[in-house]
C-alpha cells in the first residue's frame, strides 16, 4: 500500500470511528431500553415467577402458555377486543376517508378547519377518558341532557352491558378518526392533478375517476392507516380502564385489561409475560397479513 492509499484508508477509518462514537451510545441505550426487557420478559414467561410472592423461581416450560390458551375467559376477552377493534376501526376508516374526500378541495378557512378536526388525536387518552366519562354520566352528563331536550329517555352509557362497549368505541372513534383522515388526505393530495385533467377530457364520470384513479393510488396509505389503528386499538387500555374498568361485569374487559389484572392484581408475573407474548404474536401475524396485502396492491 503506497502512501496516498494509506492516507485514504486512515481517513476512511477515522470517519468510521467518528460515526461509531456518535451512534454507539444511542445503540447502547436502545439495547438496554428495548432489547433487554424483551429478552428478560421472554425468559420470565417460562417460569413461575411472581413479583409479590418470594419463592424460588423454577422453569415451567410452556405450561404458562398452555394454561392461557386453555382458559375460556381469555378467548372471551379476545372476542370482546376483536368486536371493539372491528367497530371502532371500521367507523374510523369510513369517517376518516369521507372527511379527507371533503377536505381534498381547499377552501377559505381550510387550514383552520383541518387543524380543529385534528385536535382530539392530540389529547392524552387518560384526559379523553375522564372527559367523556363526565359527558356520558347517566345523571348529569351532557349527552343525556341533550336527549332529554328531544323527549328521549335517559341512556346508561357506561353501565348498560349492551351499550358500554359501543360507548367506549364511540370515544375511540371521536379520538382517532382524525388520524385516518390525516393519512388519507396526505395520499389524496399527492395524486397528480394531470390524471384527473386527462379523465375530464375523456368526459369520465366522478365514480369512474374515484374507482380508477383515486382509490388505487390512495389504497396503500389507507391500508397503512388501518394497520396502525388495528394495532393501537388491539392494545387499548387507557380508555377502557378510565371509562368502565372492564365493566359492567366483564363485558368491556379487553385482553390488555386482562393482562393488567393478571400482572398487577394477581401478581402472576410469569403467566402475564406469556400472555403478553401471545398478544404480540397475534399482532405481528395480523400486521404481516396487512403488509402482504399492501405489497400485492402495489404490485398490481
Amino acid at each position: 500500500m503506497d502512501g496516498k492509499a494509506k492516507a485514504i484508508h486512515q481517513k476512511a477509518l477515522g470517519e468510521y470511528r467518528l460515526k461509531l462514537y456518535f451512534i454507539g451510545p444511542t445503540l447502547l441505550v436502545l439495547i438496554i431500553m428495548n432489547i433487554f426487557p424483551l429478552i428478560w420478559s421472554l425468559g420470565l414467561s417460562f417460569t413461575n415467577y411472581s413479583s409479590l410472592v418470594s419463592k424460588q423461581i423454577s422453569f415451567v416450560g410452556f405450561s404458562n402458555y398452555s394454561r392461557i390458551l386453555r382458559d375460556p375467559f381469555i378467548w372471551k376477552y379476545f372476542q370482546t377486543t376483536a368486536r371493539l377493534v372491528i367497530v371502532a376501526v371500521g367507523v374510523e376508516f369510513l369517517l376518516g376517508f369521507g372527511l379527507a374526500l371533503l377536505l381534498k378541495e381547499q377552501f377559505k378557512g381550510w387550514g383552520l378547519v383541518t387543524t380543529l378536526i385534528l385536535v382530539p388525536m392530540m389529547l392524552s387518552p387518560v384526559v379523553v377518558g375522564f372527559f367523556w366519562t363526565f359527558i356520558m354520566d347517566a345523571n348529569f352528563g351532557v349527552l343525556n341532557f341533550l336527549l332529554s331536550l328531544f323527549g328521549l329517555k335517559k341512556v346508561l352509557w357506561l353501565t348498560n352491558p349492551h351499550i358500554a362497549l359501543y360507548a367506549v368505541a364511540l370515544v375511540d372513534i371521536w379520538m382517532w378518526t382524525p388520524f385516518v383522515m390525516l393519512i388519507s388526505l396526505t395520499g389524496l393530495l399527492a395524486i397528480p392533478k394531470s390524471l384527473y385533467e386527462a379523465a375530464d377530457i375523456d368526459m369520465a364520470s366522478w365514480w369512474f375517476k374515484f374507482r380508477r384513479i383515486t382509490l388505487p393510488l390512495v389504497s396503500p396509505l389507507l391500508v397503512l392507516a388501518v394497520l396502525f389503528r388495528v394495532i393501537d386499538a388491539f392494545k387499548m387500555f387507557d380508555l377502557v380502564f378510565i371509562m368502565t374498568g372492564g365493566g359492567p361485569g366483564d363485558v368491556t374487559e379487553t385482553v390488555s385489561m386482562s393482562l393488567y389484572r393478571l400482572a398487577f392484581n394477581k401478581f402472576k408475573t410469569g403467566e402475564s409475560c406469556a400472555m403478553a407474548y401471545i398478544i404480540l404474536i397475534l399482532i405481528i401475524a395480523l400486521s404481516n397479513l396487512l403488509i402482504r396485502w399492501i405489497n400485492r396492491t402495489k404490485a398490481a
